[in-house]
């Protein structure tokens, strides 16, 4: 067993308290994450456990040092998802993901990359005019495209933002639903009210909706449209048919950026129905202006239990899946 100090004079009493958290939790979660044994002495944390362990200990100190130093609180998320960087190798600070803001909600709250990969997504969403963003719920595909769209709009980039998405499966199968058109398509489009309403308000919202400046419309109003100066994004793309995709794509018009959205381990399609989502990929996989951003079981920022479910899930499917190719084997 070998033991390091961490010299806690960098920080005043306030940040001391944030580093350890409540009761200490943060203290026992670094413990528990690293096998090893932390106490405090003096002005100093004296850290004990093997070699190999210490060193990656001493980086995360050193990281969320910095965090300290540049915000009052410590979030728990944040320094979970600073302990799983590490363990998985990559030391890098968490803090420049806390350097850009995209936009702020209407109740003041900034809005940023939690992960790098979402930073990579962003990253991409400024430097290409169509985007995928491919990846689990969770991991804030839709979110941070939509604030990435009321920051252009904002900026004036563009003059409005159009939001659409497959209505009901790939084949928009509306009629047995109650009411007109309106009322049948809303429940499948309320994620996205819902998001809008959190980044704009709910008055801005309805204000820019009446001058149509935000339109929010299932896939198939996009249909012979040509889409100038309009950021747009196509949520739950993994439901497209190929046909629908491509109709999407092409209805790109001069000055707009569009961001399509989707997990493809979960498609509603009927069975046998290639998703639109899984063709364009391989079609466009190398066309320049086109950027593709994969996140992971990592990127999700939803509740702990999320990210097991669906690690969980991922296990189930390739046993299943090498139980499969061992029954071919055998035949």
């Amino acid at each position: 067993m070998s033991e390091i100090l961490i010299n806690l004079a960098p920080l005043n009493a306030d940040r001391q308290s944030q580093l350890f958290g409540k009761l200490d939790e943060n203290i026992k979660l670094i413990e528990n994450s690293f096998n090893v044994n932390i106490k405090l002495e003096e002005s100093h944390l004296k850290i004990t456990g093997d070699e190999d362990q210490l060193e990656r200990v001493s980086v995360l100190f050193n990281n969320l040092f910095e965090v300290l130093k540049k915000q009052r609180e410590l979030d728990k998320k944040d320094l979970s998802y600073s302990i799983d960087l590490i363990k998985a190798g990559n030391t890098a600070s968490i803090l420049e993901l806390l350097n850009e803001t995209v936009v702020h909600t209407s109740m003041g709250k900034p809005i940023k990359a939690k992960t790098l990969g979402q930073k990579r997504y962003l990253d991409s969403i400024k430097q290409n005019d169509v985007v995928f963003g491919i990846g689990p719920a969770g991991t804030g595909k839709t979110y941070l495209a939509m604030a990435a769209a009321v920051r252009a709009f904002k900026n004036k980039e563009v003059n409005r933002i159009i939001l659409t998405r497959p209505a009901v499966e790939a084949g928009e199968n509306l009629g047995f639903l109650p009411g007109d058109l309106q009322m049948k398509v809303d429940p499948y489009l309320r994620p996205l009210y819902d998001a809008l309403f959190e980044i704009l308000g709910h008055d801005n919202y309805n204000k820019y909706v009446e001058k149509g400046l935000i339109e929010v419309a299932p896939l198939a109003y996009m249909r012979g449209r040509t889409l100038d100066n309009a950021f747009v994004i196509l949520d739950e793309a993994q439901n497209t048919t190929s046909e629908q995709m491509k109709m999407f794509l092409t209805r790109l018009g001069y000055g707009s950026k569009a961001i399509i959205t989707g997990d493809i381990t979960q498609t509603d399609l009927p069975r046998g129905k290639q998703s639109g989502l899984k063709t364009v990929l391989h079609i466009l996989r190398h066309v320049r202006g086109i950027g593709i951003v994969y996140l992971g079981n990592n990127d999700i920022v939803r509740h702990p239990l999320v990210q097991r479910i669906i690690s969980a899930y991922d296990k189930y499917d390739e046993e299943k899946k090498a139980i499969k190719e061992k029954k071919k084997e055998n035949e």
